[in-house]
């Protein structure tokens, strides 16, 4: 079973993107993020054969999945904030695994209500996640995470030390769900390896020179990380035509026997 996440940066501005990469990668299931769009185009994805959930918010935000298997939506909202409108979660349940997408808040500038309100919804999450670890169903947390884990995962790291994605706090949180007994799958496979990036800027030819980061993980639960096969990162999406300036991640679990 293979599943990528991609933030698309604008559904209507890469929705030949997205296609051209389902037809040539095809995945079972894609999660997406920042969708920027008050509709999404879920007819273009059934013709390909996807059926698709999506949560949506006019110019911000926005998260979806497309499945060639049958989904079940079990929550569109992150519970601890019935006040929170931001379309930034959806859980599903996809051929018996917990499937969650997230686009966890950016947070910058740091200080600012913004960056209080990224750690509130980092709670929350790992309020659910505490929950999750602890009953049967294999479940995978995926998306842009927003949190550069380690020094490694960027190119420079004094370049984004005034950063909320590399600020203590989040990356604290971030440890905190890997200690409760998830696996940040790529992290799990390429062990140590520098220059692995999900993010380059659109300024001074970050991505022609690797300036990148990596902030779109796939975390899966103890269950799950035992059918874990591979995690790569596919970098060619980015080297197009205006693109986004996020690169899909994929993660290949093995069925059950």
């Amino acid at each position: 079973m293979k599943i990528a996440s991609w933030n698309v940066n604008s559904i209507r501005a890469r929705l030949d993107h997205v296609t051209a990469w389902l037809k040539a990668q095809q995945p079972d299931v894609l999660l997406m993020q920042e969708l920027k769009a008050d509709e999404f185009p879920a007819l273009v994805f059934t013709a390909l054969g996807y059926e698709s959930v999506a949560v949506t918010q006019k110019a911000y935000n926005g998260v979806a999945v497309v499945s060639r298997y049958p989904m079940e939506t079990i929550s569109t909202t992150l519970a601890g904030d019935e006040a929170d409108s931001h379309a930034r979660y959806l859980e599903m349940t996809i051929e018996n695994i917990r499937i969650v997408n997230i686009y966890l808040p950016n947070g910058n500038p740091v200080g600012s209500d913004k960056f209080a309100y990224k750690l509130a919804w980092m709670d929350r999450l790992n309020q659910q996640m505490v929950r999750w670890i602890e009953d049967d169903m294999p479940t995978l947390i995926g998306g842009d995470f927003n949190v550069i884990p380690e020094d490694i995962d960027c190119h420079k790291p004094s370049s984004w030390e005034h950063d909320a994605l590399f600020q203590p706090e989040p990356r604290a949180r971030y440890r905190a769900m890997l200690g409760m007994g998830y696996t940040d799958a790529f992290r799990s496979l390429h062990v140590g390896e520098i220059g692995h990036f999900t993010f380059w800027d659109y300024f001074r030819q970050a991505f022609q020179n690797n300036r990148g980061i990596r902030i779109d993980h796939f975390l899966l639960s103890r269950t799950l990380a035992d059918r874990l096969e591979g995690c790569e990162i596919d970098k060619e999406p980015r080297a197009q035509e205006k693109p986004s300036d996020h690169t899909p991640i994929i993660v290949t679990l093995s069925n059950l026997q």
